[in-house]
């Protein structure tokens, strides 16, 4: 995944036109010249990327920020009584012109990059936490927020305006309201930084994915590579100016997919070191570690100064979790059994490593290489082979898109006449069942150098009853490019991903709030994972799998035989990626439950003191991702969060438990789905969402299940 919302596109809130009769000559002119300055023409208000040039960024955030805090301004002086209408509503109403720049902005700094846009990130970054700071820490309005909040339960307020009111008094409280003034100060002052180091560490981790990637002059050592896929790295060296290489791109996660093909077991390992040292400076690069103690440094500040003990506190304390002890209680409890599970793998790969001749322990760079021979040995299953079935369009067309016209009766249709950021990215209709159009959906799914590692969902504009919005939503991957001319013949673990993703996208899309700030994805960070892991499962139900698993070239189905294999292997190697991810998790707790006085002086022995706490520092399996490109917790908003994706995944798993028992895919089950958590959004607590739906609490048995882990001693 992937979804990344910038602070400030939370609190801005809205897409309503500001006036502009406060607007000098100078600021009408700018206002003519510039698209961001007025909602687009095009549908659902979608951004004319034709239109749109970096330069006109600048002016926007500036003028954006002017005209919201005249909008606060007005709200916070306004000599009537506070109301609901006249303070909340208003509220949501506020700051058009800085959302829309900022949904634009901020897709574009994760997807398709450059050095202006980073410079203008960079630029805008204090600022923006400065202006946040400017509409959370003013006294007057948050005065009228305290008022309504304090007499709540005589407004008569439906839940969902009662829950706007809570969650508004909530975050002017979390963001320091209750201060003094020189502890707002340096409130302030804390916050400013913040913005700048993570963006800085973001800008960072683009550089170093160029700064790492690992070229190759020797075909030989590609032994293992189908032909397109040499073919990809050919030409992708060629567009970096290396003309007779081969590049292999360091992206995401510790571990690196290629890994699994690659016969050559010094490339390999080459390749894995390029991954696993990235962000520490090596052989004069780029260094992340000072920026991460300077961060989890601030961060434990800021909890402080707020009164939580820590920064793991003060993020959990909104979240369904509650607090670090219920997340690290259940962490925990998964641990034993991914550790045994993990260690009967590593018995597997020793012996087929032996069978190779090599003797001694195995390495992180061995892991998957030689699993995919142990997965090949008990399932008698080529990944090389399994791809030839998995063709990008034919997945998202009679994979993805069935299986949401199956569960919720939505229709995608491509279009062409929209413009969009990249050639790559392509546009689709959204049609509901009664053939009304929901919105439009974008998909990027091919990595490039301009882009962030991972997958991720955006949104260009949320849906919103009070602003009489629809939405307009964006999928990201780092999908492989093939060679130009060759199909897109993508791995099943991308496949899955691209149903995760959809799960955030239908969020999106089937929003059904009123209010802005509650819109699709606006909920808790350890439930917003909940809707798209529920997704990842249908990849590979049989009635779901048969539809799309078509060779690319004769057309026919995949061989039962073969299917029935894929799905099996499914558990294989669940206790790597679970123990993997567990140490990644592990890591960003131990960061966040620091205090002031606790931060360490050297980032790596601090990753192996918290490592070995939890019996997770096994060599062969590193953390999903070490700390100086942990880009979720030091740039992505997942910070003491990580634990988020496998908590989610508890609901997830209940949900398709109880839907398969209830027939599977059939409309009706996802019309329930759809009305109890898709359509809810925000506007209602996020686990009384999940007991409406389920009628119970989530069971963890089927976590354990999913994960094929065995929980016996």
């Amino acid at each position: 995944m992937r979804l990344f919302t910038p602070l400030i596109i939370i609190l801005a809130g809205s897409l309503l036109l500001s006036s502009c009769s406060k607007t000098n000559s100078n600021n009408t002119d700018q206002m003519n010249a510039n698209p961001l300055f007025t909602p687009s023409s095009l549908p659902f208000e979608t951004p004319d990327f034709d239109a749109i040039k970096v330069h006109h960024f600048r002016p926007a955030f500036e003028a954006g920020m002017e005209q919201e805090l005249e909008e606060i301004k007005e709200i916070a002086s306004n000599p009537e009584a506070p109301t609901f209408e006249n303070t909340i509503v208003a509220m949501e109403k506020s700051g058009a012109l800085l959302r829309r720049t900022s949904a634009v902005f901020y897709n574009l700094t994760s997807a398709h990059t450059n050095d202006q846009i980073q410079e203008i990130q960079k630029e805008m970054a204090p600022k923006l936490a400065a202006h946040s700071d400017n509409i959370l820490l003013n006294a007057d309005l948050y005065d009228r927020v305290k008022t309504l909040y304090d007499k709540r339960e005589e407004l008569d307020l439906d839940e969902a305006s009662l829950k706007l009111l809570e969650d508004t008094h909530r975050d002017f409280v979390r963001a320091g309201a209750q201060l003094s003034e020189e502890q707002k100060q340096r409130m302030r002052e804390i916050n400013e930084q913040l913005s700048s180091l993570t963006t800085e560490f973001q800008e960072n981790l683009l550089a170093i994915t160029k700064e790492r990637a690992v070229l190759v002059d020797d075909v030989e050592q590609l032994d293992g590579l189908s032909d397109d896929r040499i073919a990809a790295t050919r030409e992708a060296a060629a567009e970096r100016g290396d003309e007779g290489q081969y590049l292999i791109s360091i992206t995401n996660t510790t571990r690196v997919p290629i890994l699994k093909e690659l016969n050559n077991r010094e490339l390999r390992k080459r390749v894995w070191e390029a991954s696993a040292y990235r962000g520490i400076g090596q052989d004069g690069g780029i260094d992340n570690r000072p920026l991460i103690l300077e961060l989890v440094k601030l961060r434990a500040e800021k909890a402080k100064l707020l009164a939580y003990p820590n920064h793991a506190a003060y993020k959990l304390d909104p979240q369904t979790a509650k607090t670090p002890e219920a997340a690290l209680d259940m962490l925990k409890d998964l641990i034993p059994p991914v550790i045994r599970n993990t260690g009967q793998e590593a018995e597997a790969i020793q012996k087929m490593m032996r069978k190779d001749g090599i003797e001694g322990e195995v390495r992180p760079w061995d892991w998957n290489y030689y699993a995919e021979k142990v997965r090949q040995a008990e399932y008698d299953i080529d990944q090389s082979e399994v791809r030839l079935y998995f063709e990008l369009n034919r997945v998202l067309q009679d994979g993805v898109f069935y299986t949401m016209n199956k569960l919720f009766g939505i229709t995608f249709e491509e279009r062409e006449d929209l413009p969009v950021y990249h050639p790559d990215v392509r546009v689709y209709n959204v049609f509901d069942k009664d053939g009304s159009q929901i919105g439009l959906f974008y998909a990027d799914y091919f990595e490039r150098d301009s882009k962030r590692g991972g997958a991720w969902m955006n949104s260009f504009v949320s849906q919103s009853h009070l602003l009489d919005k629809k939405p307009v939503i964006v999928n990201v991957m780092n999908i492989p490019k093939p060679a130009e001319g060759e199909p897109a013949l993508i791995s099943f673990d991308n496949v899955t991903t691209m149903f995760h993703e959809m799960g955030h996208a239908v969020h999106g899309l089937l929003s059904d709030v009123k209010y802005p700030s509650q819109s699709g994805t606006s909920v808790p960070r350890d439930f917003v994972e909940f809707p798209s892991t529920f997704e990842e499962d249908w990849a590979i139900q049989p009635d779901v799998l048969e539809n799309y698993a078509v060779h690319h070239e004769t057309g026919e189905r995949i061989p039962q035989e073969l299917l029935d294999k894929v799905i099996a292997a499914r558990d294989f190697n669940q206790g790597f990626d679970t123990q993997e991810y567990l140490a990644a998790t592990m890591l960003d707790m131990e960061w966040h439950l620091l205090g002031t006085e606790d931060i360490p002086g050297d980032v790596q022995s601090f990753e192996d003191q918290a490592l070995a706490k939890y019996n997770l520092d096994m060599e062969a399996v590193p953390p999903r991702y070490k700390s100086p490109y942990f880009a979720h917790i030091f740039s992505g908003g997942y910070s003491a969060n990580y634990y988020a994706y496998i908590w989610s995944e508890v609901l997830a798993a209940d949900a398709f438990a109880y839907m398969q028992q209830e027939g599977g895919l059939e409309r009706e089950n996802g019309n329930r789905f759809r009305q109890h958590i898709l359509s809810r959004g925000g506007s209602d607590e996020a686990m009384e969402l999940y007991r409406e739906y389920r009628g119970q609490e989530p069971e963890v048995k089927h976590l354990l299940e999913r994960r094929g882990l065995n929980t016996s001693d």
